[in-house]
């Protein structure tokens, strides 16, 4: 019976359809990279489309031509030691490293809009905690919110013949004591009572309107 070898499944995470390559100069003793100082952002050194693909083990920068799909170059991507770097002075510019047969290389990336590179990030930014999450399953847990409480929820209900007490302010030390057959304006079905709140206060009257 013949064999067949199972195709890997690819994923693209995301598309650029037009980003510019150039050529940068060697990174500065501790200090990080500027896109203006790659002289002439105008003149590329290459341009073209730029591909995240994911596949089962592995993710992928690759840099092709738009029309033939040609590779330029390409670069993995691997979080616990990554190939992309943001510059200093910009948000549409990066630093990629290449690698081929061993060759290791540094290439500048600009976009077009600030867009493009949000949604460039977002895609790494993605890949990264779903990888975070494989490598440690333990952290991938989400954290409760702190908007919501934690523990046993508490039952505040009243039961059967239990009375709670209401100081009402401006009062020599006088409670009012509310049970089972009243409620809090002072109604019920029992008689009333020195103790009970008096009922609300209408609201003031409107100011007469001038003629």
């Amino acid at each position: 019976m013949e064999e067949f070898k199972e195709e890997e499944i690819e994923s693209i995470l995301y598309i650029g359809r037009e980003v510019s390559v150039y050529k940068i100069p060697p990174l500065k003793k501790n200090e990080g990279h500027r896109a203006q100082e790659w002289g002439d952002l105008g003149s590329p050194l290459w341009k073209g489309r730029l591909r995240i693909i994911e596949k089962s083990s592995s993710v992928a920068l690759q840099f092709e031509d738009p029309t033939t799909g040609e590779l330029f170059a390409k670069a993995d991507y691997d979080p616990a030691k990554p190939s992309v770097e943001a510059v200093l002075d910009s948000s549409r510019y990066f630093v990629v490293r290449v690698e081929d047969n061993g060759r290791r290389a540094y290439i500048g990336m600009g976009f077009l809009e600030r867009t493009d590179s949000f949604d460039f990030n977002v895609a790494l930014q993605d890949y990264t905690k779903r990888w975070r999450a494989r490598m440690n399953p333990s952290e991938a847990t989400s954290d409760p919110s702190p908007h919501v409480p934690t523990g046993p929820k508490k039952d505040y209900t009243l039961k059967e013949g239990q009375t709670f007490s209401i100081s009402i302010p401006g009062r020599s030390k006088h409670t009012s004591t509310i049970g089972q057959g009243s409620n809090l304006l002072g109604g019920g079905s029992g008689s009333a009572s020195n103790s009970a709140i008096p009922a609300l206060l209408p609201p003031p009257p409107s100011a007469p309107r001038k003629r």
